[in-house]
């Protein structure tokens, strides 16, 4: 028997989200919580299996979409261009520990593991840039999920990142040929993280519906969303300096700003402004949405994480992350 073991980061946003929408930089760290694929290869059939549900594709038409949990894994298939009915069969498996629809990239780490155990399996190298492009496309273009590039690239490449997208353009992107993003780690000169503590609010949302209304407003030429796009991607440029010099007032004042911005361009749900209202009562010294918001995740910067996470949990929290950098994809097969 042979088996291939993949697993991914989920992430949250520290300061620039969501300019990576706009061709705009964000700042991002990955979590402790993963994603993780296994494939089989003693087998018989091609067969997927992930949220309680299985299915053996016999033929393309078994990567028919349906709106089930199992569509995440055939998008993924159907971007790598597999036909169950000729490729090596194999037993594919995919489960996760990233909270569902929490704001933290947890489909896009399930993509990016199944991606990264397909590819190895089908004996196809890919460099990290491509792998995160790949992942993107198995996303917005085959499962329609409005997104920009930070999760992508962040459950590819993991730890804490500069991420620079003025090369990418959201719907004209294409994987096999567009500019790649640019990515500059900061882990390594910030080996401890940053002192944060990650609330889920328990609501879950869907990440592209909380990104259209903008999004549109932005294509249409609305002078505040364009002007907005800039901002935020100005707050993560300065931000950078901030992490760099761990002077985390100086970060917690580009995370408010960032905030108070989207405050000012979209609706926000009452179950996010619970838990910043909570995080700041308790001392922290800034707090925002960790993703796109309506509902999600957020991150609280505090130099008092017990305080402040007790804190989240009275106001409501479902779950709270203590996250620090940690591996973005990872394969290995075990003979």
């Amino acid at each position: 028997m042979s088996l291939i073991e993949s697993s991914a980061p989920g992430r949250f946003g520290v300061v620039g989200n969501p300019s990576d929408m706009y061709g705009g930089s964000v700042i991002s760290c990955s979590t402790a919580e993963r994603a993780y694929c296994t494939i089989d290869t003693a087998a018989d059939r091609v067969s997927v299996s992930m949220g309680g549900e299985q299915q053996t594709l016999d033929s393309d038409d078994g990567l028919s979409l349906t709106g089930g949990s199992l569509d995440l894994p055939k998008a993924a298939l159907i971007a790598l261009g597999v036909d169950p009915s000729t490729v090596a069969p194999f037993r594919l498996e995919a489960r996760t520990e990233i909270p569902r629809q929490s704001g933290l990239a947890g489909s896009t780490a399930l993509f990016a593991a199944i991606l990264g155990a397909v590819l190895e399996h089908l004996g196809r190298r890919s460099n990290r840039y491509a792998t995160a492009e790949m992942v993107r496309a198995a996303e917005f273009d085959i499962m329609t999920t409005l997104c920009g590039f930070q999760d992508a690239y962040m459950v590819v490449f993991g730890g804490l990142q500069y991420m620079d997208f003025r090369t990418k353009r959201v719907r004209d992107n294409r994987a096999g040929s567009s500019p790649y993003a640019t990515m500059e780690p900061l882990h390594e000169f910030v080996p401890a993280g940053i002192p944060v503590v990650v609330a889920f609010t328990g609501v879950m949302h869907h990440s592209g519906q909380t990104h259209a209304s903008l999004y549109e407003r932005y294509l249409a030429g609305d002078s505040d969303a364009i002007s907005a796009a800039h901002e935020f991607a100005s707050y993560a440029r300065a931000g950078k300096r901030a992490i760099l010099d761990e002077d985390w007032p100086a970060l917690a004042g580009w995370m408010t700003k960032n905030q108070e911005l989207i405050r000012a361009v979209q609706p926000q749900n009452p179950a996010n402004e619970m838990l910043i209202e909570a995080a700041l009562s308790a001392g922290a010294l800034a707090a925002k949405l960790a993703g796109a918001g309506g509902g999600g995740s957020i991150v609280a910067l505090t130099t008092d994480p017990d305080k402040v996470a007790h804190a989240l949990s009275s106001a409501g929290a479902a779950q709270i992350l203590r996250p620090l950098p940690s591996p973005g994809l990872t394969v290995r097969r075990v003979e």
